[in-house]
């Protein structure tokens, strides 16, 4: 099964099968704690069918830049302690705590994620899925993360996407291309202009 078909599976159809071994889940977690940081081209598709673009910088622990293609007015930034959803188009900003997003588990390297995750089995043994989430808080979401064996990325895997599903059950499915790990990112590439304080100078 290639990435592309099981990104498109529904949400169910990858958790309803059992856990595989533990040494794929250990795995995940190696690479997670071998990754500093990593520059991708993204591509985003919502629940509706709508396509953005744009390029991901990953720099952990806590930081992450969604700068989306030309003409998007949103911008998502992490900037080491709050996920910040910025719309410029009419001034708003939302903030989470870090952890309680389902990109923690991307975002915090020190977590043990064999207490919040399990590896989804797939038909195609290049292709390892671990599905993320805290029972505690249903609210934060889920998301499943897709791993493809690369002997040259770090500890083995290479991240290629996420499908992660919120409390309201909107499903986004992100799908990386790209992916350079471990190369330097200035910290001010996680500084951002605030879109309230923006629409009220106009």
């Amino acid at each position: 099964m290639t990435f592309r078909a099981l990104a498109l599976l529904p949400l169910p159809a990858l958790i309803a099968v059992a856990p595989a071994a533990s040494s794929e889940l250990s795995q995940v977690q190696a690479h997670l704690s071998a990754v500093e940081s990593m520059t991708a081209t993204f591509t985003q598709t919502d629940r509706n069918g709508k396509v953005l673009t744009g390029t991901l910088s990953l720099k952990r622990p806590g930081k992450v830049r969604f700068q989306y293609e030309k003409g998007v007015p949103i911008l998502i930034v992490a900037d080491g302690k709050s996920l910040w959803f910025l719309d410029y188009s009419v001034g708003q900003k939302q903030r989470w705590p870090i952890g309680g997003s389902p990109l923690g588990v991307l975002l915090d390297p020190s977590k043990d994620i064999g207490r919040y995750a399990k590896v989804v089995p797939t038909a195609d043994p290049a292709i390892v899925s671990v599905e993320a989430n805290d029972p505690k808080h249903p609210e934060y979401g889920r998301i499943t993360l897709i791993f493809e064996k690369m002997a040259s990325a770090p500890a083995g895997l290479q991240l290629r996407g996420w499908v992660a599903l919120d409390a309201q059950n909107n499903r986004t499915t992100i799908r990386l291309s790209g992916q350079r790990f471990n190369v330097p990112i200035s910290d001010g590439t996680f500084r951002f202009n605030d879109p309230v304080r923006a629409t009220t100078r106009k």
